[in-house]
Parts: structure tokens; C-alpha cells; sequence
């Protein structure tokens, strides 16, 4: 089977990646690992025989029937047919399976940036003065930002009344949106939010040896009942820390709900000591100036997005750090030179009928 591949994979010029060296026809006979990208599509093949053997019963038994009825209606090519389709089917099956040639390795060099998220989890991200509430637009914009991030290494700091690290540096984007799934108001137990925590935290976290810019995303509603965020924020001396914020709320603000323990009622709201319901509103200026201080931008939170759109250009200009490097296979795809000869075939004998022979 791998010499029919290599045959048929002469013809195939460019190594995966483009930009590479021609392979020669000594290159392909030096070539002799034949691997399959998908080898559980090798399963498709259990219908295609299935179907084979069906038509090939479906016309027995249609012979048998006009045997019974005295048709004699004898037809050129049959054995043909169920030949030419059942090499068809083969051939389409296999192409599923993904075969590829291993061409040698490339050199992939990671580059990038550290970035701590920093996630405000207090009960007045519930407010629903942008829809869903807080919170949802919060993990929202966070998970948009994972989803940009090529090579960079994220962190994810839960933060109200104090702050804890969830996720440290990685650059494993799946873990960190398990984690970010995970995010609710009832993390941390105790009322306020305690921002200057999480700063602190963050930039304690950070590696020192690092020559890349590194980047504190704080996705807050801006208020703050605990500690000295502005005061926390001053005391950074490490001039590659940068500091961006999203202002997720509205200054009209909103009542600070209670939800029955199935967290799907409503059943109150949040009240000061003297009973009155207590209205959560966005700290624009805080956040702005906590931005200004950090070397960073401010940002207010909206549903276009827009907002994120600006953060990643801000991102995309940063200093990055060249890291590890990696060899990865590459590998020359041959699905091609099976898939089109079973297309070929099959219709063949779609279109070209069965021919009725001649009879006196």
C-alpha cells in the first residue's frame, strides 16, 4: 500500500507550509512513513461494504424475480459495475482516513507576552444594567481575548473581598477557559472587593526574568470597599507592567439581586443597614485612573464589542519575548490522489446504465 501512495504522490510538488524545498522522487522513496490523520474513519468503511453487498443483493434477487417471471432480459457489464463500485467506495473510505506522508520537521519558535486577568467576582457583578448582568459580559470579554491569543502565556485572579490565583502562567487556552466557566459571584465568600489584592497579586506573580511586556486586564464594575487600588498602583516600579481595565456597567447602575438557592429567582435585594435596597453604579473614573497610573488604557464594556477590538490592537503592539522552540512534523496529504479516482469511478457508474444485450 505505501508504494501505491508514493506512486501516486509523485505528482504532489510542495512540502506542508509552504515556502519549502521541492520533494524529489528519491525523497518520496525515502519517505517510509505512511501515517493517517483520521484512522477512525476507517469505520466508514463498514456502511460502504454494507452498501455494496445490499446493491449487489438488490440485483440478485431482481434476477431471480424475472427468473420466476420468464423475462429473459439479459444485461452486459454487471459484474463490472459492482466492481468498478465497490472500488469506488473503497477508495472514498480510505481518502476519509486522512493518509499523509511524513516530510521531515519544521522549527515553530513561541513568542509572547504575559497577561493576568483579573476578575472582579463580588455580588454587584450580578447587576443586570448590561444584559445578561456583570458577570456573563465579563467572562464574556474574557473568553474573546483567550480566543486572540497565539503564543502568549494567561493567568486568571478571581478578586472581591480578597483574591486568589485560579490559573497561573500558561499558555494552555483550553484549561483557562474551563476555568473561566467556572467564574460566579459566590468564589469568595465575604461582602466588598478588595481590588489593591489582586493587584499586588498579580504583580507578584509575574516573572521577573521576563524581558516581554507584561499586561494586568482588570474587568470590573470599578468599586471598591477594601484596600488602595490607586495607592497599590503607584507603588509599581517594573515600567514593563502594564495596566488596562474594562468598566463593565452603567452609571444609572442597578439593584444588587438575590437569587434563591437554584441561583434562577430572583427573591430580593441587596440592602444597606438601614433596609434601603442598595444601587450598584459603575466607578468609570477609578478605573480610568488606575489605567492612566498602569501605563494602560481604559475601557468601557458594550455588546458590539468594540471594546475588545481596541484592547487586542493595544495587545498585538507589545513587547514579546522569543521562548521555547519546537520541532513539528510536517507531512505531505495523498487523500487527493484516492478521493478524486472514487468520485471518477462512481459516477461512471451512476451515469453510464447497465446496457440491455441484444436478444432474438
Amino acid at each position: 500500500m505505501r508504494g501505491i501512495c508514493v506512486f501516486f504522490d509523485v505528482a504532489y510538488h510542495k512540502v506542508l507550509g509552504g515556502g519549502e524545498r521541492m520533494l524529489s522522487f528519491h525523497d518520496y522513496l525515502a519517505l517510509d512513513t505512511l501515517e493517517y490523520r483520521y484512522p477512525l474513519h476507517a469505520f466508514y468503511l463498514l456502511p460502504a461494504v454494507a452498501a455494496v453487498l445490499f446493491f449487489v443483493l438488490s440485483m440478485s434477487k431482481k434476477e431471480r424475480l424475472m427468473a420466476l417471471l420468464a423475462i429473459h432480459a439479459p444485461r452486459q457489464g454487471k459484474a463490472w459495475r459492482c466492481i468498478l463500485l465497490s472500488i469506488s467506495f473503497l477508495l472514498m473510505v480510505y481518502a476519509l482516513t486522512g493518509p499523509q506522508l511524513f516530510a521531515g520537521y519544521t522549527e515553530i519558535t513561541k513568542s509572547g507576552l504575559d497577561l493576568y486577568l483579573l476578575i472582579d467576582t463580588s455580588k454587584s457583578m450580578l447587576v443586570t444594567d448590561l444584559a445578561p448582568d456583570r458577570m456573563s459580559l465579563a467572562k464574556q470579554i474574557a473568553s474573546t481575548v483567550l480566543d486572540s491569543l497565539h503564543g502568549d502565556r494567561v493567568g486568571i485572579i478571581p478578586f472581591a473581598s480578597d483574591a486568589y490565583i485560579q490559573m497561573p502562567l500558561s499558555d494552555d487556552y483550553a484549561l483557562a477557559k474551563l476555568f473561566l466557566d467556572v467564574i460566579d459571584t459566590d468564589m469568595i465568600s465575604g461582602g466588598g472587593t478588595n481590588l489593591a489584592a489582586a493587584l499586588s497579586l498579580a504583580c507578584d506573580s509575574f516573572d521577573r526574568s521576563s524581558l516581554s511586556d507584561k499586561v494586568i486586564l482588570i474587568l470590573s464594575d470599578g468599586e471598591e470597599h477594601d484596600g488602595d487600588s490607586l495607592g497599590m498602583i503607584r507603588q509599581i516600579t517594573d515600567r514593563q507592567i502594564k495596566v488596562y481595565t474594562i468598566g463593565i456597567g452603567t452609571e444609572k447602575g442597578g439593584l444588587i439581586p438575590i437569587y434563591d438557592s437554584s441561583g434562577s429567582t430572583v427573591i430580593d435585594y441587596m440592602k444597606d443597614g438601614d433596609g434601603q435596597p442598595v444601587t450598584s453604579r459603575l466607578m468609570a473614573e477609578t478605573l480610568r485612573q488606575l489605567a492612566k497610573d498602569g501605563r494602560g488604557r481604559y475601557y468601557l464594556a458594550s455588546h458590539q464589542g468594540s471594546e475588545t477590538e481596541l484592547l487586542l490592537e493595544a495587545l498585538n503592539g507589545m513587547k514579546r519575548e522569543q521562548r521555547e522552540s519546537e520541532q513539528v512534523r510536517r507531512f505531505v496529504p495523498i487523500y487527493q490522489y484516492f478521493l478524486a479516482p472514487g468520485i471518477v469511478l462512481f459516477l461512471l457508474v451512476w451515469f453510464f446504465p447497465e446496457r440491455r444485450a441484444n436478444s432474438i
